[in-house]
């Protein structure tokens, strides 16, 4: 196949990913502002859409990892990645993206893109081909620390906010209205950062693709058509795509407060933008799953799920294995030329057209459409005021059978010594 047509494929199936990872993640960032009432959702999806396309401007940290990274691009070490590969590798990662939106599975777009791009590049060019230095310092690293991180702060806040809101004297409830209007503040705030991170992963697909067909020089970032095509195709995925996700977390999954909801979202912002200055390519699902959990925790009587929890663990760790898996296969079928190209580009099509029409028939529900962030958010059991009461009559009247039948006992004793 000509070289330049490749590269176009290339570039034209890493921006339908940025696509896919707008309309599978962006929308988390809206969801409790949603929920509480605090923006109407029309106007959260825009908003969303237009930090995304703002927030991908900012840094090419990110991208640069990607692109001369994880991923060598040759030069001293005389390795490098054909544009074949990455073809196969975006596939991988496309596919299995598409897949667990479908599903419904707790999965990361950024862990299905390197795992995509991981298994075809070994197929294609060997083990050596992985900096895994740079894979365990900037990728697998930050996946495990930054979601705890994330969590402890917003444990941390949400104590704080609870504590400062706390119920004075004379007044009946405490006054925590003015959270709700901080949300639309701290979700913007995710969003920009979620544009940020998560669109230098395309354009440093891209640029390494460009570098794999000497038509870029190694070690240099992206050039400002790449950045503004990413921030562009994760912005329309954004607006056209996240009305699936959203009627899902705006029907009350889970229970989450606007001084809750602020806080989680404050520190999901501040983990993945300092991370996108570090240039870590972080996971922006699993960072505000974990912020979900820590803000859940911080609320008085709130207990975690293991189970769910277990679930939404096992979700991300299969994420780039299986990926990696279905990369790895493209990429043994493209060593067969242009024939396995073409059945590569034939069976991926294929798939997403069979999960395309699968989701159209479907109804949108728990099962089919349930936010990462939300599932995340269901391990944490925050009873309700009417839940609370109900546990707190159930124990009193517990109480009173027990006191019954301590005063009996006595008299069913003196009734027998009479006897």
């Amino acid at each position: 196949m000509d070289l330049t047509l490749i590269v176009v494929l290339v570039i034209a199936l890493a921006l339908f990913f940025d696509f896919t990872n707008g309309f599978h993640d962006t929308a988390n960032a809206m969801a409790t502002p949603i929920a509480t009432g605090a923006i109407k959702p029309k106007a959260a999806v825009a908003l969303a859409a237009v930090l995304n396309l703002v927030g991908a401007f900012l840094s090419t940290e990110v991208a640069k990892t990607i692109s001369g990274g994880i991923i060598k691009e040759g030069g001293d070490s005389g390795v490098q990645i054909m544009p074949a590969m990455i073809f196969a590798g975006l596939m991988g990662a496309v596919v299995w993206n598409m897949l667990t939106w479908l599903l419904g599975l707790p999965s990361s777009s950024s862990h299905a893109l390197f795992g995509g791009l991981i298994g075809a590049a070994i197929v294609g060019a060997g083990f050596g081909v992985i900096d895994y230095g740079v894979l365990m310092s900037k990728v697998l690293l930050p996946a495990l620390v930054a979601p705890v991180i994330a969590g402890t702060s917003a444990y941390l806040c949400t104590k704080l906010a609870y504590s400062v809101t706390k119920r004075q004297a004379g007044l009946s409830s405490p006054k925590r209205g003015g959270f709700r209007y901080g949300q639309i503040f701290s979700s913007s705030l995710v969003a920009l950062a979620h544009g940020t991170n998560d669109a230098q992963k395309t354009m440093g697909v891209i640029t390494l693709t460009l570098v794999a067909s000497g038509l870029q020089d190694a070690g240099t970032g992206p050039h400002f058509w790449v950045i503004a095509a990413c921030a562009l195709a994760i912005a329309l995925g954004t607006y056209t795509g996240g009305w699936r996700i959203i009627r899902t977390m705006g029907s009350g999954l889970t229970d989450v407060k606007p001084a809750q909801g602020f806080a989680a979202e404050t520190s999901t912002a501040a983990a993945i933008l300092a991370s996108s200055h570090l240039g870590f390519a972080l996971s922006t699902t699993q960072v505000a799953s974990g912020s979900v959990i820590g803000s859940g925790l911080g609320r008085k009587g709130a207990e975690v799920r293991w189970g769910t929890a277990g679930r939404i663990a096992l979700g991300w760790l299969f994420t780039l294995p299986a990926a990696g898996l279905i990369g790895a296969a493209a990429a043994a079928l493209a060593h067969f030329g242009n024939i396995g190209l073409g059945i590569v580009a034939v069976l991926g099509i294929g798939s997403l057209l069979v999960i395309w029409v699968l989701s159209r028939r479907e109804l949108v529900g728990h099962a089919n459409a349930i936010s990462d962030v939300d599932v995340s958010g269901a391990a944490v059991n925050i009873p309700t005021k009417k839940q609370r009461r109900k546990a707190a009559r159930a124990k009193a009247n517990e109480a009173a059978k027990a006191n019954k039948v301590s005063q009996a006992a006595p008299v069913n004793e003196a009734n027998e010594e009479v006897k």
